[in-house]
């Protein structure tokens, strides 16, 4: 046998080795091939091609796998369990940008779907790899790495804080600066996904300076990345006063209002959700989002939304009428009440509803003039509907009582509360005769209050 018949052996084994990982990589993006392929023992078959001596191959093998675990969680724990994550973080380490990217994708696919998986990647020491991955010199691999961090760092405040004491955090606010679109979003989502968990792990997001650079990103053009940035804002903001502060000296302000008329529903929505998670900390601060327009811009947004969209905001209304009568006051003459009954009326999420009970409910306690505000939109009539309804949740329910509680106790407007002396049940009718009481027999309510300090006992 010549040498070129010994040779064309070797040819034929690797161009089959291809074929086998290419077509398996093609196959690995139907979901109807998924357990078929499980069933053939495709991850036996794929381990030992990510050490192949041919780059094409190992790459493709790492693709292959990565599209796999990332269809479901025993795919995923079949890569830990066949003993891969190892060969794949020693190959991330040394091998070319297209196998780094690869590995990376694997590593996001697996750590995605539970803590405990997340766990193995950690376990295996893949984290100080990825994090040398965030300072290549291809915007991809920084990428795919960046991507596989926040994954790991999402489900819990011990991975988050695993990929913290591995360095990530001032890479990834090196790579939010990056010229790379695609990469800025990828690390600000990493961030966002590093800060939600505790205020501790905000602070060292913020120790890196991060808030100065995502806030001079707020009014860029992409919406996807906008969505992260105000996202990642947001997780900071919510945990604190200090800061949620310090997200509001980065003069965020009005720059966060445009993004509340972008066309892109999900920038409305996070742009709403971290003026909610401003808004709630302090009355000083509700005040100064009252100040800058803030309220007004919120409504037109609520206006103008659909669905879960409006939820952040309509929660924000109700955390800045929580904290004093004028703030509850400047939400009225926004006119906030109006649109608050619409959602109350109109939406078909009674999550969304419950919301809106709670924000009126918050509203309508401080004076007769603010109940009366609410209650001349004919909120009343719509709450106790909702709180007698056997289809309304039990949150819906709950919130509906205490808005109509909270209202009624503060309401003089007697031709709102009628329809309540022949509708409302006992334990809702007893707070409006104690109204008709104040307002038509004051000197009774005086006398009372001054003897005993009971109104119950003149009933």
């Amino acid at each position: 046998m010549s040498q070129r018949q010994v040779l064309q052996v070797f040819e034929q084994y690797q161009k089959a080795r291809t074929q086998f990982v290419q077509m398996v990589a093609e196959l690995a993006t139907r979901p109807q091939n998924i357990e078929t392929l499980q069933n053939a023992g495709v991850m036996s078959l794929l381990r030992p091609l990510l050490l192949d001596v041919v780059p094409t191959i190992q790459q493709t093998a790492a693709l292959a796998l990565g599209r796999l675990a990332n269809y479901n969680d025993d795919l995923a724990e079949a890569v830990v369990k066949g003993n891969i994550l190892p060969q794949l973080v020693y190959s991330l380490a040394e091998q070319n940008r297209f196998y780094k990217k690869a590995a990376a994708f694997v590593l996001r696919a697996v750590g995605k779907h539970s803590p405990q998986l997340a766990q193995a990647i950690v376990d295996c020491g893949a984290l100080d790899t990825l994090v040398i991955c965030l300072e290549d010199f291809d915007p991809g691999v920084k990428e795919a790495a960046a991507w596989a961090l926040g994954y790991i760092a999402r489900h819990n405040a011990e991975l988050s804080q695993a990929v913290v004491d591995a360095g990530a955090i001032p890479l990834l606010v090196l790579c939010i600066q990056e010229p790379e679109i695609a990469l800025k979003r990828i690390a600000a989502s990493a961030l966002s996904d590093i800060a939600k968990h505790s205020p501790e792990l905000a602070q060292t997001v913020v120790d890196a300076g991060a808030i100065a650079h995502l806030a001079q990103m707020i009014l860029n053009p992409d919406a996807k990345l906008k969505r992260q940035i105000l996202s990642a804002l947001s997780q900071i903001a919510k945990h604190s006063v200090d800061l949620a502060e310090m997200v509001v000296e980065a003069e965020i302000f009005p720059a966060v209002l445009t993004c509340l008329k972008d066309k892109d529903e999900y920038v409305k929505k996070n742009a709403s959700t971290l003026i909610r998670e401003i808004a709630k900390h302090t009355p000083e601060l509700s005040q100064l989002i009252v100040n800058t327009g803030g309220v007004a811009a919120v409504i037109d947004c609520i206006g103008s939304c659909k669905g879960n969209i409006k939820l952040p905001g309509i929660m924000m209304l109700g955390y800045v009428a929580a904290h004093s009568e004028n703030l509850a006051m400047a939400v009225i003459i926004s006119k906030g009440v109006p649109q608050l009954s619409v959602c109350l009326s109109e939406e078909p999420e009674d999550h969304i509803k419950a919301a809106a009970a709670w924000a009126l409910g918050q509203i309508g306690r401080h004076t007769s003039e603010h109940a009366r505000a609410v209650a001349v939109t004919n909120t009343l009539p719509v709450l106790l509907s909702l709180y007698m309804s056997t289809e309304s949740s039990e949150d819906l329910q709950m919130k509906s009582k205490k808005a109509i509680k909270n209202i009624l106790q503060k309401c003089t407007y007697l031709p709102a509360l009628e329809p309540f002396l022949y509708d409302a049940p006992p334990n809702i009718l007893k707070y409006v005769v104690g109204q008709f009481s104040k307002v038509l027999f004051p000197w009774i309510f005086r006398y009372t209050s001054a003897e005993s300090g009971q109104l119950s006992t003149i009933y």
